[in-house]
């Protein structure tokens, strides 16, 4: 019995220890750097696996004869990304709510460019538009429009949510309809899929009954239908899914061989650098298939290492919605935690082949600059979000920054006056 008892009260005691450290942990800071280091824990470590994983496309494809091609363009854009991240994390929410509207015109703008000259095909998908020696999406940033547009509508129409009119005008009709429009005019189910996502979660965020989503939920479910049976293409992928498909060098090939890549890579992967698939093996080993080469040098723990920071960015974002007294910054956080982490699922869902292969990257981690510059886009808003919680910014203002606490500990040697002798 006092062996029993001495148990249940380590125990109790550890448990106690473990409450006290978390307790400290929880700071008004807590939310904004949880945020930063996610957000550079997955740079770092999508530019890591793009270097490893693009190496030999890039001495395929490269004029060069660089290993290094497709690495230095993703790093180019992460230093792109960091700009503009840092710029966001600086905005006032006021400065979010005047962007809103210029920012849904100015991405379905840019997207009405893919039906110009300028516009680009990329296996079946017309969402490029090519500027010089650079391509870009468009889709990306309607995705952001859309986060901020949905945002603003709904926290200027909160006492009238309940009228169904209220909801639809000017969000839904003309704002996501036309988004939508232009993303599926050009093919691209995949984007589609993760903006759907991003309009659900802004109606759910603001208290929308649940009883309008199985319309909305049918009627975008029979148009993505419509656009898989009218398209040889995707038709070929969810025949791959479901099985009726397993022509190694046809269609079947991308998800087979990257199915073979986790296989190969066991518990604890073949060490970094060591993919088997990547040597043309595996189409697209750097973009939307990279979670395969993941899990092929890193196994498991690399692979759970992946699925614990998108975990930890959708923890950031929970804290935000249920932490703001403001109903702007609410919503538009559950938009930007929609994006990023649906976003995440459906990659990684068809890389397992829990889902059919629908094309859209791993949020900073793919190889693909409108895909990473504007994911740290929309994570600088969410950490400006942070900084306007109670009692953060006054603390992140109280701390030393990195070039006064560095240029405090260089010893300084006052030189002698010339009239001392």
């Amino acid at each position: 019995m006092s062996g029993t008892a001495t148990t249940e009260g380590a125990g109790q005691a550890t448990l106690g220890r473990v409450r006290q450290w978390l307790d400290r942990l929880e700071t008004p800071t807590t939310t904004y750097y949880l945020l930063v280091v996610v957000t550079a824990t997955l740079v770092a470590f999508g530019l890591v696996m793009v270097l490893s994983a693009s190496s030999i496309e890039s001495l395929s494809q490269s004029k060069t004869r660089s290993a290094f091609t497709i690495f230095t363009n993703q790093a180019m854009y992460a230093a792109i990304g960091l700009v503009v991240l840092l710029i966001a994390r600086q905005l006032s929410v006021t400065w979010w709510r005047r962007l809103a509207v210029p920012a849904l015109i100015g991405a379905c703008l840019l997207q009405g460019l893919v039906y110009t000259p300028l516009g680009v095909t990329v296996l079946g998908n017309r969402n490029w538009i090519r500027l010089g020696p650079m391509t870009m999406q468009p889709s990306e940033l309607i995705k952001f429009g859309l986060v901020l547009f949905g945002a603003l509508v709904m926290d200027l129409k909160q006492d009238r949510l309940n009228q169904i009119a209220h909801v639809l005008v000017p969000y839904v009709v003309p704002g996501a309809m036309v988004a939508v429009g232009l993303v599926l005019g050009g093919g691209d189910l995949g984007t589609a899929v993760v903006i759907a996502a991003v309009i659900a979660a802004t109606l759910w965020a603001a208290g929308i009954p649940a009883r309008w989503f199985l319309g909305a939920g049918a009627a975008f479910g029979a148009m993505a239908l419509a656009l898989v049976l009218t398209s040889a293409h995707r038709l070929s992928r969810f025949d791959v899914w479901l099985g009726r498909n397993t022509d190694p060098y046809g269609a079947a090939r991308q998800p087979m061989q990257g199915r073979f890549a986790l296989a190969d890579g066991g518990w604890f992967g073949l060490g970094l650098g060591q993919s088997r698939e990547k040597w043309q093996w595996l189409p697209e080993p750097h973009n939307d298939f990279i979670f395969a080469i993941i899990g092929e040098e890193l196994g498991l723990p690399g692979t759970l290492m992946v699925l614990a920071l998108f975990g930890l960015i959708a923890y950031a974002c929970y804290r935000l919605v249920t932490r703001t007294a403001d109903f702007f910054v609410r919503v538009a956080t559950a938009a930007a935690m929609a994006w990023i982490v649906v976003q995440a699922l459906v990659n990684i869902g068809a890389v397992i082949g829990l889902l059919p292969v629908i094309g859209v990257p791993l949020p900073l981690v793919s190889s693909g600059g409108s895909s990473l510059v504007t994911t740290m886009l929309v994570l600088g808003m969410l950490m400006s979000f942070a900084r306007s919680e109670p009692g953060c910014a006054p603390a992140l203002a109280a701390r030393p920054s990195l070039l006064r606490r560095t240029v405090a500990v260089v010893p300084f040697r006052r030189s002698p006056s010339r009239g001392t002798r």
